[in-house]
């Protein structure tokens, strides 16, 4: 009995010639063995003719694929079999005209945006690096040069007499021409309208309630340093509640995902996108999470267990993650999910979900709803400062109210020293500055209650 199949092994009970194209298969992944003469679930049944099919199947792989491959006779239990090892191949490998390549168990035919990343990348190229003719350096846009130039200064990853040239310069010094041409690259990072160039290369963004009900959404466009600017802002706005409360007299606002986090979590999307799928990254908020859906492809054999443990970076789009690297948005040491991880963390909320099927890679945030979420980071701190500092009718009047809430302005002069129903509406309004009390109701019907 063998093992069962993998990404790299095939079992098949006899020959056929149409088993070659699992050949071409192995042959554009990582390589693999077919093994004729063996069930789907690893027993051994042998195969008829051994001897002549060890020679018949090199030389058809030869003449259809043209590859060599490596046939050996193998004996079990005195059942014949044989094994076919195919290396990987550093150049795109046909069979019949079609492109096959193994992924997981199963051997796919390449078409369509897939088969445009299976050429580049056995070319050495990416989806970014290729040129666009008619793009102009005089097309871009001059005010995100500077921002790139504000930000480059900063992080220090940029002589400054390289961020003095000009804008013809400055793409020389990141690479992003190819021969005379610009690159995909350039048109996504500079240019005030990259749409005109490719397709689907803006953010959509919807607030739902449960259900899938779609309640309002709003489109991102321009180009991807103008894009991460105006996502934070709507979504640090407009989407996500930030809860105000008071540490003495300065005003703090929470949101419920870290703006590190979510920065890092949006960078992330943009940069490493399949810009050949024209579908827009898409960002999905509900009351109790954020969901990040990039239409991006993991390199061949990763999934999110590799994302998670220490890896090497390896960016999909590698002149757009260097241009934004060189800005000091982003690391270049494949750190991205483990800032994210990290920031939540560090600030006390739970570690976001990441999922990879085949509408991509998803970036999930789960949090509470943000009064309640926000109560239990901030009253903690906040009382442990403010209480320090209150005088002793503030501190007597806290401990009046938890006993009698709907006492009025009145009640609590007569029923306190040494204070008067103007002093009491003072030392109200100014607990409330504090968010230690809040009035729950209207004058007549209400009451206080004191915040823990």
């Amino acid at each position: 009995m063998m093992n069962t199949e993998s990404h790299n092994i095939e079992f098949k009970e006899s020959w056929r010639d149409e088993y070659l194209k699992w050949i071409c298969g192995f042959a554009n992944a990582q390589g693999g063995t077919l093994f004729v003469g063996i069930k789907d679930n690893g027993e051994i049944c042998g195969v008829q003719d051994a001897k002549k099919l060890m020679e018949d199947i090199p030389n058809k792989v030869r003449d259809m694929l043209g590859i060599l491959v490596e046939a050996n006779l193998k004996e079990e239990h005195e059942k014949q079999y044989l094994e076919i090892v195919t290396e990987v191949y550093p150049y795109p490998i046909s069979f019949r005209g079609k492109y096959y390549q193994r992924s997981g168990a199963t051997n796919q035919e390449l078409k369509g945006a897939a088969l445009d990343r299976f050429m580049l990348r056995k070319q050495g190229k990416t989806w970014d690096s290729t040129p666009v003719p008619y793009l102009k350096t005089e097309d871009l846009d001059n005010a995100t040069f500077d921002l790139f130039r504000k930000y480059a200064k900063r992080s220090e990853r940029m002589e400054d007499a390289d961020l003095m040239d000009d804008n013809h310069g400055l793409l020389e010094k990141l690479r992003l021409y190819e021969g005379n041409y610009l690159k995909r690259a350039a048109a996504l990072l500079f240019h005030p309208d990259p749409e005109r160039y490719v397709t689907g290369a803006f953010v959509k963004v919807g607030f739902f309630r449960e259900g899938m009900d779609l309640v309002y959404q709003d489109e991102v466009h321009g180009n991807l340093f103008q894009q991460i600017v105006k996502l934070m802002d709507l979504l640090c706005t407009k989407y996500m509640k930030a809860i105000i409360t008071y540490e003495g007299i300065h005003r703090i606002e929470t949101l419920p995902i870290p703006r590190e986090a979510l920065r890092e979590a949006l960078l992330n999307a943009c940069i490493n996108k399949d810009y050949a799928e024209p579908s827009p990254i898409q960002i999905r908020v509900w009351e109790n999470k954020l969901e990040i859906v990039n239409g991006g492809v993991l390199p061949d054999g990763w999934t999110v267990k590799t994302l998670l443990s220490s890896h090497r970076s390896y960016p999909y789009n590698p002149d757009i993650a260097n241009t934004f690297f060189r800005s000091g948005e982003i690391e270049a040491w494949g750190r991205g999910i483990e800032r994210i991880i990290m920031a939540c963390k560090n600030d006390g909320f739970s570690t976001p979900e990441f999922r990879y099927d085949a509408s991509g890679i998803w970036t999930i945030f789960k949090y509470e709803y943000p009064e309640r979420a926000t109560t239990q980071k901030t009253t903690q701190k906040t009382t442990q400062k403010t209480t320090q500092n209150l005088t002793e009718q503030q501190q007597a009047m806290l401990s009046f109210l938890k006993e009698h809430p709907e006492a009025t302005r009145k009640e609590i002069s007569e029923n306190l020293p040494n204070i008067t129903e103007n002093g009491v509406k003072y030392n109200l309004s100014r607990l409330q500055e504090l968010g230690l009390l809040e009035r729950v109701g209207g004058r007549k019907q209400g009451f206080w209650r004191i915040v823990e």
